[in-house]
């Protein structure tokens, strides 16, 4: 379960050895409703600002290894508490290192992005089926975007360094291709023109960015478990405070915003009072927020799939995900080590 605190003036914190929020009724309220949970079906904290927490809440998330994350405006991670311990051991830290100077990095991106974009395909297939009349421009599409995908696949380097602005150029034309069908595919009210971030220009890319936000942050939690660094990414820059691995790990997973986004306005569930108008664009205001974060984290958390033969949430395929990424990259330094000296 994740808690998600939007509302103003809110408090957390400990009551009887249990997570209790208290949420005003309504804006300057001194009259109060009070939620309970169990730390132990708690797996993550979300708090926009204007909220408070208590010490006492803090040191019970520690114990129970609940992540609590702080949110801007747009979903995205500012800051987080998570226990001091490294939970894994050094030596993937130091693989991941010399991975990102080698050719290692080169097959790990392409399989990221290719992934991405064969993720988009596929969706795009799901909703041909239900739309006989756009069949031919879907299908010309779809073909142009696999062109995309078989480019990048076609790639060879010695390090990703040689190929990151080609990769990007590729990348970049698919998505395009990917966006401007999405848009077409929904009712006019709410077709968008391309992608667009801080500030959004549309409600549609305001309910994108601030899922996409939603997902950095469980992308970053998966790596630090696995004994990822976060900050050490292959393809994106090494740029101050950038977390650069999530950036680049997170690419196969973004299928699962577009699909839940996408879903929520074909269905013409979201109206004008989820977003509010600001300078030169828009953002999700708190009805909005609850809305998304709803049904995200319930096709993200709580829906199951068939993946590697069981029935698994999307959270749990990205944890294992990670960890098989941290064993790889192990298993790939032990054998170039024991091929040290042999030839």
């Amino acid at each position: 379960m994740q808690l998600h605190i939007n509302t103003y003036g809110t408090y957390l914190h400990v009551k009887d050895e249990m997570f209790e929020i208290r949420v005003p009724e309504s804006e300057g309220s001194k009259v109060y409703k009070k939620h309970h949970f169990a730390a132990k079906k708690v797996k993550s904290i979300l708090m926009a600002k204007a909220a408070a927490l208590s010490t006492d809440a803090v040191f019970l998330a520690l114990k129970f290894n609940v992540d609590i994350i702080f949110v801007e405006f747009d979903g995205k991670p500012a800051g987080r508490v998570w226990h001091s311990k490294l939970g894994s051991t050094t030596k993937i830290r130091k693989c991941q290192l010399e991975a990102s100077l080698n050719k290692q990095a080169v097959k790990w991106v392409k399989e990221w992005i290719v992934q991405k974009i064969e993720n988009q395909v596929e969706f795009l297939k799901d909703l041909k089926k239900h739309r006989e009349s756009k069949k031919d421009y879907l299908d010309e599409k779809i073909e142009k975007i696999n062109k995309q995908a078989i480019s990048i696949a076609k790639l060879e380097a010695e390090s990703i360094a040689q190929i990151a602005e080609t990769i990007r150029g590729i990348e970049g034309t698919a998505g395009r291709y990917y966006f401007s069908t999405l848009s077409k595919l929904l009712a006019k009210e709410y077709q968008f023109e391309g992608r667009s971030s801080r500030p959004a220009l549309d409600p549609f890319n305001a309910f994108l960015n601030y899922a996409y936000g939603m997902l950095y942050g469980k992308v970053e939690k998966s790596l630090i478990i696995a004994g990822i660094d976060p900050y050490l990414g292959f393809m994106h820059r090494d740029d101050y405070n950038q977390l650069s691995m999530v950036y680049d790990f997170i690419e196969p997973y973004r299928i699962h915003v577009d699909r839940t986004v996408f879903k929520l306005f074909s269905a013409k569930k979201v109206n004008q009072t989820h977003t509010d108008k600001i300078k030169n664009g828009y953002t999700l205001n708190e009805m909005g927020k609850k809305l998304l974060v709803e049904n995200f984290n319930n096709y993200f958390e709580e829906e199951t799939h068939r993946y590697r033969g069981r029935n698994q949430t999307r959270a749990n395929a990205l944890q294992m995900d990670a960890h098989t990424f941290a064993n790889t990259l192990i298993n790939k330094n032990q054998i170039n080590n024991d091929n040290v000296g042999t030839v």
